[in-house]
């Protein structure tokens, strides 16, 4: 049994900063690095992708909307093609930064509403694909079932999330609602474990899910994501799941 561990960094930007990227960087095998849409700045992106390449954990570009004052949470009616390209253009400035560092972008997992977005909206799932497309044949990281995924065809990695909530569809509970965040340690630990030597998740009104994720999501930014990340590599090892990065 294997699984990838990904995590959201370089959420910073200028003096603010977003979690604990060293810590994480020390416990993941894939960090989703914001583009400079969401969070991130050419400072931070250089430096989380230097402190992944020492850790020989694989660098991806978490795309988002051109939206840094909301964090890339809210829905943007973006014109396909401007999609398209704004996507190309993040994944080329990350990759700069990254292959500055000796390493390069192994993959791309858009951010926040864009990746909800992404799950029904077929044009802005197409839009992420081709982007991605102009740049290289990368892997995408999304939700099973999405039309992301349907679109990315055999570039598909499907996820799940660790400390996120999951509607009876398979869908994640919108961030305000209740449930959307899972804050216990045993919680996130058992929701892990569950998923990588069963397959399954459980959602919010006790519906078990069928997930077969090739990689699992901690969230950088979710009350002690550090405790968290840490407690379920621990698990994971000790249930003999095999931690390894997804994409070279």
């Amino acid at each position: 049994m294997t699984i990838d561990l990904n995590a959201d960094l370089g959420e910073g930007f200028g003096v603010w900063r977003l979690g604990d990227d060293d810590a994480l960087l020390d416990v993941v095998t894939s960090a989703n690095v914001a583009c400079g849409f969401h969070a991130g700045d050419a400072s931070t992106m250089r430096a989380v992708c230097a402190s992944a390449a020492r850790r020989g954990v694989a660098v991806g570009a978490q795309v988002s909307y051109r939206d840094l004052a909301g964090f890339g949470r809210r829905f943007i009616d973006v014109d396909p093609v401007t999609l398209a390209d704004e996507v190309l253009y993040q994944i080329g400035a990350l990759d700069a930064f990254a292959r500055a560092a000796g390493t390069r972008v192994a993959y791309v997992k858009p951010h926040g509403a864009l990746y909800n977005a992404t799950v029904h909206h077929q044009a802005q799932a197409d839009a992420v694909v081709a982007g991605t497309r102009a740049y290289g044949d990368l892997p995408v990281l999304g939700l099973p079932g999405s039309r992301l995924l349907a679109a990315a065809g055999d570039a598909a990695v499907p996820e799940a999330f660790a400390d996120r909530g999951y509607t009876p569809e398979g869908t994640l509970v919108p961030r305000s609602q209740p449930g959307a965040l899972i804050t216990e340690t045993a919680a996130v630990v058992e929701r892990a474990v569950r998923l990588a030597t069963r397959g399954e998740l459980v959602a919010v009104d006790g519906t078990v899910l069928r997930a077969a994720a090739r990689s699992l999501c901690l969230h950088g930014d979710t009350p002690g994501a550090v405790a968290h990340a840490r407690a379920v590599r621990s698990a994971l090892n000790g249930t003999g799941v095999e931690v390894i990065p997804f994409a070279g």
